[in-house]
């Protein structure tokens, strides 16, 4: 597929880093030589420097032969104007990046597709319904909902002097044998390990278990978590992230006590104005007097989503430092996941690579449903139809021989979902859940046709 990306900063980086390695034919636009330089120097792709807005900049990158254009800018009238004149030259599908969500509200004037685009992604709404997740899952680190909400994928750190540590995955299989899981990738110290039954758990590993939404409690307490329900909820930073976090917990039948701080007073006023339950403080959300002196210690759970990933890193240390139960960041750049993990902070979300995710399901869409990235780790989520061309039906997942660095989480079937077994029979039309290396994905598309 012939692909032209304008815009060559994180979001841009990443999702030419992916698509190249699939061997798309990718081209970058830009205008900052800065950062055509850092692709090209890591990546096989072309590149072009230059205003996306330009239409001849366009026909010379390639728009009248592209497939598909992805205007992930950090402008959004740059985004939306580059992507206008791509579907008039010619690109038969177009995706913008926007952040303002006017255009996507039901009582916008105009649509999005009246604009000649497919799609418009939204990240900081999705970063926020991902933190919203976080904050329901009192014990977990990650957590994405698969095969209709049927199943979940829920990260946890393994705590020093839990039940898990030292253990195989095969004695924890003994263990709990009334447990229905799946443990389908470990971080550890930087490195991913797809898992086998003979790989052992190890004190502050990063553990990722397909399971159902029973299931999560008593997982959280054997990795070491107490799951009892957070209910004071302190909010560093009224941007969109932090604003949309709010409206959604503070539109729950639950109770929530939100405490927001906001160092813009106009803005404070504002989200004041409309959420009459929450008690927004001016201020700012990285001092920590301040911080103290409206009692995060008292918090169960601190949030910083302000626009200076630094800061939410350092606020979360000190939350934490306070012993406050779980702690959220919000940051762009994707080598601060790793480190983030490392040094104590529960979760970390990723506005950027929320946004690669989107645009990548888009561009694999058909059978694949799902295609997510981990954070922090390299490993995929893929959630796939098998069709009558797989290759893989009615045979067991023993008998598959899935090449090293896959391995299958769940089947949905009928409605029904079921963790995958050594027994687990495929059949057409099942939804099957894989998790999976970048390495092994393209063995993963041929298997399944």
């Amino acid at each position: 597929m012939k692909i032209l990306i304008a815009g060559a900063g994180e979001v841009g980086f990443e999702l030419s880093k992916v698509l190249s390695e699939e061997r798309h034919d990718v081209t970058v636009v830009d205008e900052r030589q800065r950062c055509l330089k850092r692709v090209m120097d890591s990546l096989d792709v072309l590149t072009v420097q230059g205003n996306a807005t330009s239409p001849n900049l366009l026909v010379e990158a390639g728009a009248r032969q592209a497939d598909l254009m992805v205007a992930v800018t950090s402008s959004d009238e740059v985004n939306i104007i580059s992507s206008m004149m791509a579907k008039r030259l010619g690109v038969k599908s177009v995706i913008a990046r926007v952040r303002n969500d006017e255009l996507t509200r039901s009582d916008s004037p105009i649509s999005p597709s009246e604009l000649g685009i497919d799609l418009m992604i939204h990240p900081e709404e999705t970063a926020a319904n991902e933190i919203y997740q976080l904050v329901k899952r009192a014990s977990a680190s990650y957590v994405v909902s698969l095969a209709e909400d049927k199943l979940q994928l829920v990260g946890f750190r393994v705590e020093n002097g839990a039940e898990v540590v030292n253990k195989t995955l095969s004695e924890l299989a003994d263990m709990y044998p009334e447990l229905s899981y799946r443990v389908v990738a470990i971080s550890r110290r930087g490195t991913t390990i797809i898992p086998r039954g003979n790989n052992r758990l190890m004190p502050l590993d990063h553990i990722f278990i397909v399971t159902d939404s029973s299931q999560v409690k008593l997982l959280g307490t054997i990795t070491g978590h107490s799951d009892k329900p957070l209910r004071r909820i302190m909010i560093a930073g009224g941007n969109e992230v932090g604003r949309i976090l709010a409206a959604r917990l503070a539109a729950e039948s639950q109770k929530w006590e939100i405490k927001l701080i906001e160092p813009d007073e106009s803005l404070a006023n504002d989200v004041a104005n409309n959420y009459r339950d929450i008690l927004v403080l001016n201020g700012d959300p990285t001092d920590p007097n301040l911080l103290v002196t409206e009692g995060v210690q008292e918090m169960d759970a601190f949030i910083s989503v302000t626009e200076d990933e630094e800061s939410n890193i350092i606020s979360c240390l000190m939350a934490k430092h306070l012993e406050v139960k779980k702690t959220v960041a919000l940051v762009s750049k994707s080598q601060y996941v790793p480190l983030s993990q490392t040094i104590g902070i529960d979760a970390i979300v990723n506005v950027k690579a929320s946004a690669s995710d989107e645009i990548h399901r888009q561009i694999r869409q058909g059978m694949m449903l799902t295609v997510k990235a981990f954070h922090g780790i390299k490993a995929e989520i893929i959630e796939i139809v098998a069709g009558e061309n797989c290759k893989v039906l009615d045979k067991t997942i023993e008998e598959l021989n899935l090449p090293d660095g896959v391995v299958i989480g769940g089947i949905l079937r009928d409605g029904v979902a079921a963790i995958a077994t050594g027994t687990s029979t495929i059949r057409k039309d099942d939804r099957v859940i894989i998790f999976a290396l970048p390495r092994a994905i393209k063995k993963v598309e041929e298997l399944f046709g």
